[in-house]
């Protein structure tokens, strides 16, 4: 019986490679305030996503949602 992930985490950010099978890394930016000098500046994190048959290019943006542990690093799914 496959589990259900009750608040499933949503990203949405920019492909910025697909040259793995059924794999694209996602690169999400988000503004976050300098503690100190307040200004405010982008962070920007990289996650792999399971992508069935390949279909997203380099550049799209895309949502993508965490799941079950696809692999060691692949923890999110295109929606």
């Amino acid at each position: 019986m496959e589990q259900e992930i009750k608040n499933p985490k949503t990203l949405m950010g920019t492909v910025i490679s697909a040259k793995a099978k059924d794999t694209i890394t996602v690169a999400v930016n988000r503004y976050v305030k300098h503690p100190k000098y307040k200004k405010y500046i982008v962070k920007t994190k990289k996650y792999l996503a399971h992508d069935a048959g390949n279909k997203k290019t380099v550049g799209e943006r895309v949502t993508i949602r965490s799941c079950r542990p696809i692999s060691k690093r692949k923890h999110f799914i295109v929606v």
